[in-house]
């Protein structure tokens, strides 16, 4: 019985040896199921850059947009004073550079006060729109028109017949029939030119013109 045993124990102890040295043998080879972890991190990574590159890409844009309504004036749909300093500043850099020359004029709507205080801020608008379409008209695409603030306009130009076609505009109000006109002011821009010094000129200009205008009415 005790020789039985011992042999089965032999047995045994071989066949555990003979599997140990399979294991050992024998290469570990890679599941087919799971695919390998290098690429789950590329793939993640690509995922990662093509979402952030879409919210970099929204964002810009609602940059552009604000900076847009910051520098346009909402009631007219034109730079507003902030947008049309910017451009003149670059204008006057190109001359400067290129020695050309260009116009600023500053140009107060005439009798917008009382037209406002008889019929209300809605006519008021109603005329500033007007004046602004009739600028519009008479500039080229490459020309600027800002409003400066409340009934003030400024304009960049080399065309200055201006106050004549905003003296044929007529409005009517409560069947009252009215004008408006408008008193422009000329700072010629050259080589040498500064922003803030010329928009002095042009409204010094412009008061000038306007106390003329009075006298010839």
């Amino acid at each position: 019985m005790k020789k039985k045993t011992k042999a089965a124990a032999r047995r045994g102890a071989k066949r555990r040896k003979t599997v140990l040295a399979q294991r050992k043998v024998a290469p570990q080879l890679p599941s087919r199921a799971s695919p390998p972890r290098m690429s789950v991190t590329h793939n993640g990574a690509k995922l990662t850059i093509r979402r952030l590159r879409t919210q970099l890409a929204k964002a810009l844009a609602r940059i552009e947009g604000l900076e847009a309504s910051a520098d346009t004036d909402s009631l007219l749909d034109i730079p507003n004073r902030r947008g049309f300093e910017r451009e003149l500043n670059r204008s006057i850099a190109y001359i400067k550079r290129y020695h050309a020359s260009g116009a600023l004029i500053v140009l107060d709507v005439d009798r917008l006060k009382p037209i406002n205080d008889e019929f209300g801020h809605a006519a008021g608008d109603q005329v500033l729109k007007a004046i602004v379409a009739v600028l519009l008209r008479n500039v080229r695409s490459s020309d600027e028109i800002g409003r400066l603030g409340g009934d003030e306009f400024a304009l960049l130009l080399w065309k200055l017949a201006l106050e004549q076609a905003i003296d044929g505009l007529s409005f009517t109000f409560r069947g009252r029939t009215v004008t408006a006109g408008a008193s422009a002011g000329v700072a010629i821009l050259g080589p040498h030119a500064e922003a803030g010094r010329a928009l002095e000129q042009a409204d010094s200009a412009m008061y000038v013109r306007k106390a003329q205008r009075r006298h010839e009415a």
